[in-house]
């Protein structure tokens, strides 16, 4: 196309949007086409592959209907890691979005005007730099059966234990997790904060409201929305967190780490397609009433 008439191609397009001779409902459509084309040809049309081979055989196109999630759903493995994997959620999730909130608070109000409040702000996002394998190395050192943690139990007369090798390899787990996203949720929960404007506050002093008042009935149904936003990417963060188990136990880790995540991870090297599609379904369904649960939970408290 000659550049005269790709300018005047252009030029058209523009006079077009700012014109708005373009209907209403089209334009915004056409603006979404880009992202959606690209979310529809590499989500949601593989997705639908995922769902139509979660109701064949591996091999072939046979169908056998809910053989393959029944299957799933039976197999002792698929139990333990769903089993694993609700545990660390329910222990983990309500942790870090209390610990971050708490030291979000306490940033915001005591150290507002501190010189120092930067330095601390950049101290807690500094574990989301640092590389998995390296915090990974730090924390077998720690915990390992001759590490540090153990050596210094040792010059008290307390004899250690092999903490990643046991059922304290949970904690161990929670405890990397805590550590590598409570400074990013925080950051996440100060922004939050500080878009609360400050006259809401004044104006409940002036009648009487004392610190927890303000913080249950002014802090907290203004902070749902990011509430809301903050538990979403800390229930994706903790799916990641399969890079951990996998370092500080291998394929198969102590049974109380034996997560979802190491059990898609054995079944794709054993090429078993039907559990994984299977199992890769239900947890997407259950994801998705995790969400809707959540948003309807955050419309009710700020209503």
């Amino acid at each position: 196309m000659p550049r005269k008439r790709r300018r005047a191609w252009v030029k058209k397009w523009i006079s077009i949007f700012q014109n708005k001779k373009m209907p209403g409902k089209l334009l915004p459509w056409l603006l979404l086409a880009p992202s959606l084309g690209g979310v529809s040809i590499f989500v949601l049309f593989p997705f639908a592959d995922v769902v139509r081979r979660s109701f064949q055989k591996a091999v072939g196109t046979g169908f056998v209907g809910l053989s393959n999630y029944r299957e799933v759903v039976e197999n002792q493995a698929f139990q333990l890691a769903a089993k694993n994997t609700c545990r660390f959620l329910a222990v983990c999730l309500p942790l870090l979005l209390g610990l971050s909130l708490l030291f979000a608070v306490l940033l915001t109000e005591t150290f507002a005007q501190s010189k120092s409040s930067g330095i601390l702000k950049a101290g807690f996002l500094l574990p989301m730099a640092v590389p998995a394998a390296s915090v990974v190395v730090f924390w077998k050192l720690l915990f390992d059966q001759n590490g540090i943690l153990n050596e210094a139990l040792g010059v008290f007369g307390i004899r250690g234990s092999d903490y990643r090798n046991s059922s304290c390899a949970f904690a161990v787990l929670v405890a990397v997790y805590l550590w590598k996203n409570t400074g990013y949720d925080m950051i996440l929960w100060i922004a939050g904060l500080m878009s609360i404007p400050d006259s809401l506050y004044e104006a409940a002093r002036i009648d009487g409201a004392g610190q927890r008042q303000c913080f249950w009935y002014i802090t907290c149904p203004l902070l749902a929305p990011t509430g809301f936003l903050t538990g979403i990417l800390s229930l994706v963060n903790a799916f990641k967190v399969f890079r951990e188990a996998w370092q500080i136990g291998g394929n198969y880790p102590h049974d109380s780490i034996y997560l979802l995540q190491n059990l898609f991870n054995n079944w794709f090297l054993k090429l078993d397609m039907q559990k994984m599609t299977a199992a890769a379904v239900m947890l997407a369904l259950v994801l998705a009433l995790i969400l809707l649960f959540s948003q309807k939970m955050e419309k009710r408290w700020r209503q």
